[in-house]
């Protein structure tokens, strides 16, 4: 039996995504595309498409499993995957992600299913970068709900969908500009970004694509990436905050990223009343950060579109005793080993901020108000506990 390569492609641009698609058709012979259609779901199904280079090959449907569209796909993606292989003479199987679905929990779905995840690829249009992490929207609001119970923004899913692919298919807009581009490069500096063709014969529908395609030829860079192989518990680790690959300092073309690290903790008070400012601040924030009322849990920072998600990641690595590192992944421990202080060990601020017209110096100036002061600081631990837990019921404590 040949080994089936997967790849996934995914990304709210849609035009981007099909265009994607189609050049991998069009580059690798023997490829097919799967498709899920969670459009379906108010009809109690999701549909499902096999395509080749020279059109449709198969249809069927899907039921919804707890009323819930992106559970049907996660049922029945592994089965069809496995359809797929087993019937030979296929090379590679492209993933076509419905518009909001997360590349990163399709990766692991079929990964832990025993087929083997050679790309992800987010495709998107530079020109809408910047709207999309600015639409605080809900996705229901916008008929991209992947369930009922979906409550995703359109700006945070996009924004993780371009962070968890390691290719970015860059499509060639005529609306972009050095802005655009460079937000895009700022946000994701280590993703291989693969340029595309709006309009081209291999970003046209499947059905439209009659030309042969030569057998033996070099291939492309897209096909190239999407061949590459894929670590999907590398992929998960580098964004997990306690060990998250976040950009670096930057500034170029009018867009900038700001790192601000610091090893005081902040007062829980003072940083809730200035959340909104700080949110506000950038298109796009993330990192870990440190309350001195809990001095002894890793918080999660991670906004776009004006809203910020603040969640426990679990304990910093400082304080947890000795017996315990064992249990520890290896890239996290080598993760805080490179970040340790003497005192706090691993316990810090790392928020990196991005944005066309980033006030740097305001937001740092901001920043640092919340921290705590040097008599606060020198209180000591016991007193950092007793500071009121302002954000107790956002971390729903």
């Amino acid at each position: 039996m040949s080994e089936l390569s997967v790849v996934i492609v995914g990304g709210l641009h849609a035009d981007a995504r099909k265009a994607a698609v189609g050049r991998l058709l069009a580059d690798v012979p023997g490829s097919v595309v799967l498709h899920h259609d969670l459009a379906t779901a108010a009809a109690g199904t999701v549909v499902r498409t096999i395509r080749d280079a020279t059109g449709l090959v198969s249809a069927g449907e899907a039921p919804l499993v707890n009323d819930c569209a992106c559970c049907a796909l996660r049922e029945d993606l592994v089965p069809e995957l496995l359809r797929i292989r087993d019937a030979g003479g296929t090379r590679m199987a492209v993933v076509e992600l419905w518009d909001s679905v997360e590349p990163k929990a399709m990766a692991e779905v079929v990964t832990a299913g025993g087929l083997t995840v050679t790309g992800v690829i987010t495709a998107v249009d530079p020109a809408l970068v910047l709207p999309y992490l600015g639409n605080g929207d809900d996705l229901a609001e916008r008929g991209l709900a992947a369930a009922a119970t979906d409550q995703r923004t359109v700006a945070d899913t996009f924004a993780r969908q371009l962070e968890y692919a390691p290719v970015l298919a860059v499509a060639d807009s005529g609306e972009a500009d050095d802005e655009d581009r460079e937000l895009l490069a700022q946000l994701h500096p280590t993703a291989r970004r693969v340029p595309i063709g709006h309009g081209d014969p291999a970003g046209a529908p499947a059905d439209d694509l009659t030309v042969p395609v030569p057998r033996r030829r070099p291939l492309t860079p897209l096909a190239q990436a999407a061949l590459a192989g894929f670590d999907v518990e590398s992929a998960a680790a580098a964004q997990h905050p306690a060990c998250a690959l976040l950009p670096a300092e930057a500034d170029a073309h009018g867009v900038a990223t700001l790192v601000w690290h610091r090893r005081r903790p902040f007062h829980p008070e003072r940083l809730y009343e200035a959340l909104e400012d700080i949110t506000c601040a950038a298109a796009r924030s993330r990192g870990r950060f440190w309350l001195a009322d809990k001095p002894d849990v890793l918080l999660h920072w991670d906004a776009a579109g004006g809203a910020l998600c603040v969640e426990s990641a679990g304990p910093w690595l400082a304080s947890l005793p000795d017996a315990a590192w064992d249990m520890v992944p290896p890239v996290r421990r080598a993760a805080a080993s490179l970040d340790w202080h003497a005192e706090h060990g691993d316990c810090c601020q790392h928020l990196v901020f991005t944005s066309p017209g980033l006030d740097r110096d305001g937001l740092e100036r901001l920043l640092e108000s919340c921290l705590l002061t040097d008599a606060e600081y020198a209180a000591g631990r016991d007193a950092w506990k007793r500071l009121p837990p302002a954000f107790d019921t956002l971390l729903e404590v």
